[in-house]
């Protein structure tokens, strides 16, 4: 049985989340899925934001279009946003904000049929009906950015704290050059090295600076200072899907399908690229301003060609040959996604045995599922074939790739091209004012003590000397590390 020192803690089966069903004010929709096609391409903006770093010329700010009804209020259920590496803290307990409800989504006023397509504003359906669709091509590689200057913690206003972790927090920044915000992940060397996750750690930044996916986060550059590594990346407004998840208990079919198919989306662009992520879960997926997914934690992320043996992840969403120490490729990916389609389904994971982790463990071993009668029995099929611990009939892995998975009869309305451009609506958008750094969506934490751009030695510049220079591959801010850091920690 696997040790737990590189496993992340995972909030599992919380009963809290039920209480907030009961709150008052729960507006109601006219759609489950509100599944209308953007007449304006919701995209434009989104790559707007993207392609604006934090070091470059002010520009306007960004346009804010809200797509979808104004609703009422529901009291947030706690989350851990932007988590760092390793465990998950516990949530910090906070006073309400304003949410609007997502009550309708389970219990709508005219339910449909629970593998009906989405339907435009016209009226037809959003795919032009229930014909699968193709995936959409492979991608060429994406290119190494490359960014124009130097960052250092004087180019930004921190706000407040997003989220914490083990090794650090996240913190909302205001750039003082373009006026845009961000997020700031700050790791604490002392800390990262103390778990042992040097490696895991410098894989990440490696990893997203490698990515560019819709789906993805965007890493815009890194820095550091004596005590700490700092990571700036985009500004999600949105929040966790683990938030939203818990407060509607389980997703209704059509909503848990388009999370999942975003969520295929990106799985494919990666394995593509070669690099396995191994930590899926609702935490690690983040709502942007129109409702779309942001992957975000690529702490466990790596580039596998072919096989690895790493025991790393989150236990409700290990595969069995992970748990079992086995050798393993990108199939514990689709594994993944198959426990979280599972847990957006029925609110809990297939596995999950009281929080402890041996006893999941065990559970994944023996392998048994139990599906809830409410399941479309489309989505049961392909649970079936993905939380399968044969490895010659998970969907996924075999001869046509995560092409197996897009076909698949429950994803049979998706318009793949269409998803990956964001021209298919959310089916919850949330309330948050676009381009002025609203953070409602988050918990509120106490903000961290400790002075961040402390000068002076730096303890760990003789430690860890076997990690590989990122400085000749084409790094996005190589310049910006000092030369007994890059030796050490990959200029990370």
């Amino acid at each position: 049985m696997p040790s737990l020192g590189f496993l992340k803690k995972k909030r599992t089966k919380d009963s809290t989340g039920s209480r907030d069903l009961d709150s008052p004010t729960s507006p109601t929709l006219t759609s489950p899925i509100a599944p209308s096609l953007s007449k304006t391409s919701t995209h434009t903006s989104t790559k707007t934001s993207q392609a604006s770093e934090p070091h470059a010329a002010s520009q306007s700010p960004q346009a804010s279009a809200s797509l979808h009804k104004q609703a009422d209020s529901m009291n947030p259920y706690p989350q851990q946003a932007y988590a760092t590496p390793q465990a998950s803290p516990e949530p910090y307990q906070q006073t309400s904000h304003n949410v609007p409800s997502i009550q309708n989504l389970i219990h709508p006023a005219n339910p449909q049929s629970a593998n009906q397509p989405y339907h435009g504003q016209d009226g037809k359906p959003a795919n032009g009906g229930l014909v699968p669709q193709q995936p959409p091509s492979q991608p060429a590689p994406a290119q190494v950015r490359v960014t124009k200057g130097k960052y250092t913690l004087t180019d930004f206003q921190i706000q407040r704290t997003l989220g914490t972790g083990s090794f650090g927090r996240v913190h909302l920044v205001q750039s003082k050059h373009n006026q845009r915000f961000y997020a700031v992940k700050v790791l604490k060397k002392a800390q990262v090295v103390k778990m042992k996750q040097v490696e895991h750690t410098n894989d990440e930044r490696r990893m997203l600076q490698q990515v560019k996916h819709p789906f993805l986060i965007t890493l815009w550059g890194t820095f550091q200072d004596s005590k700490n590594l700092y990571m700036v990346m985009d500004f999600v407004e949105g929040g966790e899907l683990f938030s939203l998840l818990r407060k509607s208990q389980r997703f209704p079919n059509p909503v848990a399908k388009f999370y999942a198919a975003e969520v295929t989306l990106a799985l494919d662009y990666l394995h593509q690229q070669n690099i396995i992520y191994r930590d899926l879960k609702p935490e690690n997926l983040l709502l942007d301003r129109h409702g779309h997914l942001k992957i975000t934690d690529f702490g466990f992320a790596k580039e596998v060609p072919d096989i690895t043996w790493t025991l790393c992840g989150t236990p409700d969403y290990l595969a069995p040959e992970v748990v079992a120490s086995k050798g393993y490729n990108k199939s514990v990916d689709w594994w993944s996604l198959g426990i979280l389609i599972f847990e957006m389904l029925c609110g809990f994971t297939p596995f999950w045995d009281g929080g402890s982790p041996m006893k999941i463990y065990e559970n994944i071993l023996k392998g048994r599922v139990k599906y809830p009668p409410y399941i479309h029995p489309d989505a049961q099929d392909l649970l079936q074939k993905l939380i399968t611990p044969d490895l010659t009939k998970r969907l996924g892995n075999l001869h046509a790739g995560s092409k197996d998975v897009m076909n698949h009869p429950w994803f049979a309305e998706v318009t793949w091209e269409r998803l990956q451009k964001k021209d298919i609506d959310a089916p919850y958008v949330p309330p948050v004012r676009a381009g002025v750094g609203d953070a409602s969506q988050f918990d509120k934490y106490p903000e961290e003590t400790e002075a961040y751009g402390q000068t002076g030695d730096d303890p760990y510049v003789n430690m860890v000397q076997k990690l590989v220079s990122a400085a000749n591959i084409g790094s996005i801010d190589t310049e910006i590390c000092s030369q007994t850091f890059k030796s050490q920690y990959g200029c990370i």
